[in-house]
């Protein structure tokens, strides 16, 4: 079920309500933080609602300002949670990384509402880890430049389903391979042959059912770790969208509380200075307690990699 059905049924909310105490910062799955209600709970999970967490706005910025990895005048990097867009997606929508960003300046007493804050790249709204914005034109269009040069290095760690191997996925990514889903075009000729799209994956430790990987990126295209993995048939645990071809045929998806993939490493030449910027943060608490569940799972295959050190 998901964390909005399960405290709807507990509470007897509607929908819209339910949705929104998860969104509000009151529910915590195995005592981690649930910001998105449309995760999955495991049978077994403890699902804790409390109807009093402070949900105001001064705590909101505390939290928010903890988030600020880098900043100066003209880029700031956060750590984004999973379950939060990176932009705002509906009209009116609350609680984005960039809301993150204001909310931290607020805490500092800047006026938040004067202060720009530019997209360079995105993160999936379900992946945790790094995220960069720039704070002036100059260097949002010379990140951006970077970025499609792949002069920016980008590091994740996710959990997959399987041995993974490694490897380099090279495809041409479409935004419709023909059922309404992104994929790799497969012998498309003409303007619809998708754009290149590179990942390299490299296995860390071997769970009894999964595998811990270490994933670069050379091109950055939307949901590309994700695609590649899944049409590998090893699809990233905890995604119930890539996941879907995989389990129709047969196969059983392993249950996560979010999607394991966290943007772990972001290394980039400062669009002013020149110098070197090299950030890197751990996967949160709600990742490392998947992690460590798989980890006892029986059934433990021999041979390297052995276990990680996170």
């Amino acid at each position: 079920m998901t964390l909005a059905a399960v405290v709807r049924g507990r509470l007897g909310l509607a929908w819209n309500a339910a949705r929104d105490v998860c969104r509000k910062g009151k529910v915590n799955i195995g005592g981690a933080l649930a910001l998105d209600p449309a995760v999955r709970v495991e049978r077994g999970q403890a699902v804790t609602v409390r109807p009093d967490a402070p949900g105001d706005a001064a705590r909101r910025r505390r939290e928010a300002a903890a988030r600020i990895v880098f900043e100066d005048a003209h880029v700031v990097v956060i750590d984004k949670p999973s379950g939060v867009s990176s932009v705002p997606w509906e009209r009116g929508e609350r609680g984005t990384a960039i809301d993150l960003v204001r909310d931290a300046w607020r805490s500092r007493g800047l006026d938040a509402a004067r202060m720009p804050v530019h997209v360079v790249h995105r993160l999936d709204r379900a992946t945790s880890g790094l995220l960069v914005f720039a704070k002036t034109s100059l260097a949002m269009r010379t990140l951006r430049g970077m970025l499609r040069k792949h002069d920016v290095s980008r590091v994740y760690l996710c959990i997959a389903h399987g041995r993974v191997e490694a490897r380099t996925f090279r495809s041409s990514l479409v935004r419709d391979r023909g059922d309404g889903y992104r994929g790799s075009a497969r012998g498309r000729k003409g303007s619809d042959d998708g754009k290149p799209s590179v990942t390299h994956v490299r296995p860390i430790e071997i769970l009894p059912a999964a595998t811990l990987c270490e994933v670069t990126l050379e091109t950055g295209r939307t949901h590309q770790i994700r695609i590649h993995l899944a049409e590998a048939g090893h699809p990233v645990v905890g995604d119930d969208v890539y996941s879907r071809d995989w389990q129709r045929a047969g196969n059983e998806a392993l249950p996560a509380g979010r999607l394991l993939l966290h943007a772990r490493r972001l290394s980039f030449a400062h669009p002013v200075t020149g110098r070197i910027v090299d950030l890197e943060r751990e996967p949160p608490r709600d990742f490392l307690a998947d992690l460590e569940r798989l980890r006892r799972a029986p059934g433990s295959p021999p041979g390297p990699p052995g276990r990680a050190e996170l």
